[in-house]
This record gives structure tokens, C-alpha cells and sequence, in this order.
């Protein structure tokens, strides 16, 4: 079953599972199941998504019940008046707050796409604040110890994998990421905490009401394997903390929560 966060006539918010697409794709012909399938035999009633979200991401994610209200909302994304929030686990020690102002080169799902066709970039535009950081005991890079951010997103444009872009650009790739990640850590995450999955989280959506333009704030708290990982890092405070605000703002450096790794690790080169 999908989680339901919000139904009414109008519209579903739900949870989307990693791992999970929206809807069919060229990139993936074999795929049989699909988050609009899925919710069409689980409400009794077709789905019409209203934005992306990239298969490995998990979280809050809205769809419309009729043509009407999908327009609306699709038309509140274009003008900026949609605002969403992420969580993610990264690379490295992020800087404290920041604004990434970086333009992305438009991808597109046509495996036809002509060959040596112009390439066109769009504006994309990111906010993030450091949540907590953790060290750990082990070399993978070139360092014998390793840290970890958790960091909270907030597009300020809806570029396609923008956060997983920006934060590649930024060099501190988010865990889980097969496509603009480190493989090295991607191992370490899978070996010492059983994680495979992107681990960016769509926490907060707050848009206007379709049908009365009331404003709407539905939360999402990450999924049970998403926040195994927090817990076993030590930052279950912080998570907490920013499920309760949603700030994706930007916390004082004095805010920022620090932990000493308490674990064990069970692969200490995987470099």
C-alpha cells in the first residue's frame, strides 16, 4: 500500500517508496509497476502526477483527480508559489548554509534525441543548511577518517535530479547515488549500515488549495530505511528537529549539531 498523507476531492499527497517510478518510462520499458498504477487500484480512481520525482527518491509527492486541478497546480509550480523541502545525507563536511546558483543542461527521456543536437541549459537555483556531521573512523578516500552531513534542501527551480546535481557540483555527493555519487561510499553505506538507496527524502510540500487556493502544508517523515541510517549516525535530534520546522533555511553555525561516532565499523578500507 502507498501511504496516504492527504486525499480529498480533488487531490492525493502520498509518500512515494524508493525505488518507484511515477509512471512508465523509455528508460525502463521492462518496468511493470508504477506509483499511478498502484494508487489507481488502491483509490479506485486514475491519477494524474503534477511534478517529478526521481524514481530513488522517496517522500511527499501530489497528484490530481481531474484536469482542472492539475492544471491549477501545475500552473502554481510554474509561478514559484509551490515550496519543497528535502532531506539528504552527503559527502563530506557541507558548508554550514548556501545558495547554489548553478545552471543545469536540460536531460531528456527521448533515446532518440539526434546526435550532436545544441545542448540548452536552464536556470536552477538550490538552498541548503547543514543539519549534523559525523566523522567516522575509516579511510575510503585518501583520509583515514570520513565524514557525513545531513543537509536540508530546499529547489528554488524544478530542474530534473537538480539536488543530486547541485550537490554533485558542490562535491559533496549525496550517499546512495549511482548515477552522480561515489561508488566507494556508496559501498560503505550498503556494508556497514545496509543501505541501498538514494538517501534524499522529499519531507515538506506547501502549495495552494486547487480548488480554493488554501494554503497547504503536508509533511512526510522519511521512510523507515532512510532513517535507520540517522539513527545509526547519532542525528536523530537533528532529523527531528527539522521534521518539526521544515526549515530549509539557514541555522546558525552554533545550531549545528556534531557527532562523535559511537558505532562500530565493520569495513574499514573499502577505498
Amino acid at each position: 500500500m502507498i501511504p496516504i498523507l492527504h486525499l480529498d476531492d480533488q487531490i492525493v499527497v502520498v509518500s512515494k517508496p524508493a525505488g518507484l517510478l511515477v509512471h512508465r518510462s523509455t528508460l525502463d520499458r521492462h518496468e511493470t509497476r508504477f506509483l499511478v498504477q498502484c494508487l489507481r487500484d488502491q483509490l479506485g480512481r486514475a491519477v494524474t502526477p503534477v511534478h517529478r520525482l526521481d524514481r530513488p527518491t522517496s517522500g511527499a509527492m501530489v497528484l490530481a483527480f481531474d484536469g482542472v486541478s492539475c492544471a491549477t497546480l501545475s500552473s502554481a509550480f510554474e509561478q514559484g508559489m509551490v515550496r519543497k523541502n528535502y532531506l539528504a545525507i552527503v559527502r563530506g563536511e557541507i558548508p554550514t548554509e548556501g545558495f547554489v546558483d548553478h545552471p543545469l543542461r536540460r536531460l531528456t527521456d527521448d533515446p532518440g534525441e539526434r546526435p550532436g543536437a545544441p545542448e540548452a541549459f536552464d536556470i536552477a537555483q538550490t538552498r541548503y543548511a547543514r543539519l549534523a556531521t559525523v566523522e567516522l573512523p575509516c579511510r575510503i578516500d585518501r583520509y583515514p577518517t570520513t565524514r557525513y552531513s545531513l543537509v536540508a534542501l530546499e529547489p528554488l527551480t524544478g530542474r530534473r535530479h537538480q539536488l543530486r546535481r547541485h550537490m554533485k557540483h558542490l562535491s559533496h555527493p549525496i550517499i546512495g547515488d549511482t548515477t552522480y555519487g561515489k561508488s566507494a561510499h556508496n559501498r560503505f553505506f550498503e556494508a556497514q549500515f545496509g543501505s541501498r538507496r538514494l538517501l534524499l527524502a522529499a519531507t515538506r510540500l506547501r502549495f495552494p488549495h486547487p480548488a480554493d487556493g488554501r494554503p497547504m502544508v503536508v509533511d512526510a517523515p522519511p521512510s523507515d530505511d532512510f532513517r535507520s541510517v540517522v539513527e545509526a549516525l547519532g542525528w536523530t535530534d537533528a532529523e527531528r528537529t527539522f521534521r518539526i520546522t521544515g526549515a530549509a533555511a539557514t541555522p546558525p553555525d552554533g545550531d549545528v549539531e556534531r557527532v562523535s561516532y559511537a558505532g562500530t565499523i565493520a569495513a574499514a578500507n573499502l577505498g
